[in-house]
């Protein structure tokens, strides 16, 4: 069987792959076969925006500060991994613009990472993703 082309998506195909995220508490779990096309998909729709804001919800800081790390890399940016220690679960955002991150403990139940596209111009992409799991770039 061929591998998709998943780099010639439509903004419509690739919604409709992240579909399955938006407003969910929690990322459900995904089969290693469907990373590529969620990645590719989330990538395409960031592709259209000026920047994205990061929203990650971990159990702990380790889980956090790797979603905050391979995302950041795969959406072009250079994260500030100088950040406090801190137990249990946390809340991280980070925006890609700025540069600026906020992290904190979070007593929260939603986990996974929340996508904010941000676009200034017409026709890019205004929309949230997520929660989209912690791993999908490792």
């Amino acid at each position: 069987m061929p591998t998709p082309n998943y780099s010639t998506l439509t903004v419509e195909e690739a919604k409709k792959i992240l579909s399955k995220f938006t407003c969910l508490d929690i990322a459900p779990p995904i089969k290693p076969s469907e990373k590529p096309a969620i990645r590719q998909a989330l990538l395409s729709l960031t592709n259209l925006s000026d920047y994205q804001i990061l929203g990650i919800c971990a159990d702990t800081a380790a889980e956090g500060m790797m979603a905050m790390k391979t995302y950041s890399h795969a959406l072009g940016y250079d994260p500030n991994t100088d950040l406090p220690e801190i137990e249990g679960p946390v809340y991280i955002k980070c925006n890609g613009k700025t540069g600026l991150c906020h992290f904190d403990s979070y007593f929260g139940h939603h986990r996974g990472v929340l996508v904010s596209c941000q676009s200034q111009k017409k026709g890019g992409v205004n929309e949230m993703y997520g929660h989209l799991p912690l791993d999908l770039f490792v």
